[in-house]
């Protein structure tokens, strides 16, 4: 089984981070290891913030593989910047799951959650033109720090869930299946955060979690996340 993660800055992370991917490794390899999986993707950079651009390999975690650490991420890369490659990275890549945390930069930046939610859709149509039989799990935006002062944009986050919600349930198919995964659990951004967005150490495990969970409950795939603090 070959995974590919799709995300944002969340998920690409910044230089010294360890990242969500990292914690996702050790789940996969202590579930689905001796061959059992893949982790699959372009990219195994972290974004470097003096650079501003992503050219960092310095992981929190040196002894990370480097070919656990291929991705599809990018920081300040929503689902309007996804949606257009997703079907060459899969194609590339030989995918057959996409772990994808995307929409908060989208809403953010770029597009209202009416425009979010269609681009949404056009990535899930995309990703099955190179392989229609990939599973995706797709998470829901985290509202962060933003959403507590600026009220149009948490209701926009509220909105786009909602949507994509509504897309997983249009969209799921037999051959095909999505997952919407839950909102991390105990998940707080004043404490799982480092700056009210992204995550920091205990963040990285409760983003993990969220995605090993909807696999083990849809699918059967690995198991209930045991990393630190999954049930705190």
């Amino acid at each position: 089984m070959r995974f590919l993660f799709v995300g944002d800055s969340m998920t690409i992370g910044r230089s010294g981070d360890f990242t969500w991917r990292y914690r996702m490794w050790q789940h996969l390899e202590a579930t689905l290891g001796d061959g059992g999986y893949a982790i699959t993707g372009p990219r195994t950079e972290l974004y470097d913030t003096e650079a501003g651009a992503p050219l960092s390999h310095t992981y929190g975690d040196p002894s990370f593989p480097v070919a656990a650490r291929r991705h599809l991420a990018g920081w300040g890369e929503g689902w309007l910047h996804m949606a257009p490659v997703i079907a060459d990275a899969v194609r590339a890549s030989r995918a057959d799951v996409l772990l994808v945390s995307l929409g908060l930069i989208d809403l953010g930046f770029y597009t209202d959650s009416g425009q979010t939610a269609l681009n949404t859709r056009e990535f899930i149509a995309a990703a099955r033109t190179a392989n229609p039989h990939v599973k995706m799990v797709l998470l829901p935006v985290i509202p962060n720090i933003r959403a507590e002062s600026d009220a149009p944009f948490a209701t926009e986050c509220d909105r786009f869930n909602a949507l994509l919600a509504k897309a997983v349930a249009d969209l799921d198919t037999t051959s095909s299946p999505l997952v919407l995964a839950s909102r991390p659990q105990g998940y707080d951004i004043h404490t799982d955060t480092y700056d009210g967005t992204h995550p920091g150490p205990t963040g990285e495990h409760r983003l993990a979690a969220a995605f090993a969970d909807a696999l083990y409950q849809a699918w059967g795939v690995g198991g209930r996340y045991a990393g630190a603090l999954a049930s705190a």
